[in-house]
């Protein structure tokens, strides 16, 4: 191939990668057409950005770890094997390419340093995270080194695509500036393009307010970052806290929050915006929680709250002129969410997360493009905390065909109890940190 047709072909696959990121953003609809998002959905499954891999490096107890993520990823091994670790590095990856400072997302940089780690002759320890997306500009690595010490800073960044070409690369050239140097490609007359950025940000978040898209450098460049930013975006960390569950809430905005205090809120609102997603909401409580239950519902108190209630069915007993009971007929009594035990209030709650979506999940997604575009993933930590073998199973299953439509992914750490269930679920990815 010769060097004009090769550069042909390298432009109009960085311009049909572009074409196909940029593709989710909104589109003005003609004069008397409406366009669902679901359409639009149908239209570009397949290019849906998301997170394939995990690198940690110096990461509390992870050295040169590479974790491979699938839609459904549920991290399993002992206690301080590193899972939480895992989500955690997630999680900030997520929120940084959110626009979060470095600061908010490790509140305790050095906590996130290994205690072994010796700092060099200036003082200095970090460490090193990065992610591997996959989507319309094929796979994009992003590879983050921070400094935790002695202050808190970003001092190394690079981009990179799928043919190994460093796309951004960024790094710190004069302690003194709150600052790093960052170089970026380009076609035009020079080869790159070079910019000081903050170094309490991710340099690939600011790109698109940076880069114009003018030449094919260009547009390669931001093709890669905003897939980047899309896998990364649409987070929700979720640890459902029983204590927090027990009592009536008022009512709000009825968008489930990380805690999942507001879990009867949410179902009072829930239990008539869908029928069909609560019908499977109390198929999932029959099969995980105790008694025969019949329904599951939420009411509003005379004080203005509102308290679900777990709608089971009892047998009633009517007493004999001898004086020993005797079976009659039977009744349905609403217990409330509170007597429940905190194996049952984490089941339902986590039931809700994965039948729900970000319309009903406290998640900050990209408003700029489509939700059939965007795969929401949820960070459970604990997964399997408080559960038995049987509500563990379901929520695994559960999850797993939720997760196998592309629109919803799971990363979550477990036990013994949720690490069998997933090794017999089919569609679930177990990996295991157990030296």
């Amino acid at each position: 191939m010769d060097p004009t047709t090769r550069d042909n072909t390298t432009r109009d696959a960085t311009r049909d990668a572009l074409r196909a990121v940029r593709a989710a953003r909104p589109m003005r609809p003609f004069r008397g057409v409406r366009r669902s998002d679901e359409a639009v959905g149908d239209e570009r499954a397949a290019a849906r950005p998301v997170v394939t891999e995990l690198r940690l490096s110096g990461f509390r107890s992870h050295r040169g770890a590479v974790f491979p993520i699938r839609p459904l990823t549920l991290f399993a091994g002992a206690s301080g094997s590193g899972k939480s670790a895992a989500l955690q590095a997630y999680e900030a990856l997520a929120g940084l390419g959110a626009g979060a400072a470095l600061g908010k997302v490790f509140p305790d940089p050095s906590g996130c340093v290994p205690e072994s780690a010796s700092a060099d002759a200036q003082g200095r320890r970090g460490f090193r995270i990065g992610c591997t997306t996959d989507g319309p500009a094929g796979p994009v690595r992003l590879d983050l080194a921070v400094q935790a010490e002695p202050r808190l800073r970003v001092v190394g960044e690079r981009l990179t695509g799928g043919d190994g070409r460093t796309l951004l690369a960024t790094a710190l050239r004069d302690p003194a500036r709150r600052s790093v140097h960052a170089e970026w490609c380009t076609a035009g007359p020079a080869p790159v393009t070079r910019a000081p950025l903050p170094d309490d940000r991710l340099a690939t978040a600011l790109l698109p307010l940076r880069v114009a898209g003018k030449d094919d450098g260009q547009l390669r460049v931001l093709a890669a970052a905003e897939q980047t930013l899309l896998a990364l975006r649409s987070v929700f960390p979720c640890d459902p806290r029983p204590y927090l569950m027990r009592q009536p809430v008022a009512p709000g905005e009825g968008r489930l929050r990380r805690g999942c205090d507001n879990l009867a809120e949410v179902l009072y609102r829930t239990r008539a915006d869908c029928t069909r997603r609560h019908a499977r909401l109390t198929a999932m409580a029959r099969a995980g929680c105790a008694g025969a239950v019949r329904g599951l519902d939420a009411e509003l108190l005379p004080d203005g709250t509102v308290r679900g209630t777990l709608e089971r069915t009892v047998p009633v007993r009517r007493g004999s002129a001898g004086g020993v009971a005797e079976r009659g007929g039977e009744r349905v009594v609403g217990t409330p969410l509170g007597r429940l035990g905190d194996g049952e209030l984490r089941y339902l709650a986590l039931a809700l997360v994965l039948l729900t979506g970000p319309r009903v999940l406290a998640v900050d997604q990209a408003a700029e493009v489509p939700g059939p575009m965007q795969a929401l993933t949820v960070v459970a930590d604990g997964f399997d905390r408080d559960l038995d073998v049987r509500q563990a199973r379901e929520l695994t299953s559960l999850a797993a065909e939720i997760c196998a439509d592309g629109h919803m992914r799971l990363i979550g750490a477990v036990g013994e109890t949720g690490a069998g269930a997933a090794r017999e679920c089919q569609g679930a990815a177990v990996v295991d940190l157990t030296p």
